[in-house]
């Protein structure tokens, strides 16, 4: 029963790392695709993930449209995660190139879904509210369209039909199979705290 209690625990706390994650990944996603930084949804994902980042703003400046710092929180807090996860349960200390590699694959992963469901969001939207002037819309409108843009280019769409999103679902497969299912096999044991 106890270790089962430990398992249900070691398993929460690794969501909430998980989830808090995909919250900075939102927030390097929403800076790079230069989303509107006064949407109240934009305001509450910085307010919530302020405090991590704001001990990497001191020494790591953004470059361009991509704000290090939020991205070295990321992988920092994943690498420390899964430190503690597999200390609690008794595998020891992991080696360094598996976490590190871990980490990236889990940031990687986070993107991935991420960009996954604001598509499936989007394509609701465009069904039921072409128009919809909600922030939440607005916000995935503005995530989307850097990704979509240049695979519309390619693949126009064919009068009221469009495409793209399919293209675009088809390579986050891929990328999820191929790019993050490498690193997460690479990155030994630390591997299985990769995803949610």
């Amino acid at each position: 029963m106890g270790s089962q209690l430990g398992s249900a625990g070691l398993l929460l706390v690794n969501t909430l790392i998980n989830i808090y994650l995909l919250l900075l990944m939102l927030r390097f996603l929403l800076q790079a695709s230069r989303a509107d930084y006064y949407n109240p949804i934009s305001q509450s994902v910085v307010k919530v993930t302020q405090p991590l980042v704001g001990l990497f703003q001191g020494f790591l400046k953004p470059m361009g449209r991509f704000d290090l710092a939020t991205l070295a929180a990321a992988l920092i807090l994943k690498i420390v995660a899964i430190i503690v996860v597999l200390q609690i349960a008794g595998y020891g200390m992991p080696p360094i190139p598996g976490l590190a590699i871990a980490a990236v694959a889990a940031v990687a992963n986070a993107i991935l879904k991420i960009y996954f469901f604001a598509l499936i969001v989007m394509i609701i939207l465009s069904w039921v509210a072409p128009q919809a002037s909600h922030p939440g819309a607005i916000l995935v409108m503005q995530l989307v369209e850097p990704i979509m843009a240049p695979v519309r280019r390619v693949i126009p769409p064919l009068g009221m039909i469009d495409l793209s999103p399919i293209v675009v679902f088809i390579v986050i497969s891929l990328l999820d199979s191929l790019v993050v299912g490498s690193l997460t096999r690479a990155a030994g044991v630390s591997g299985a705290l990769v995803g949610l």
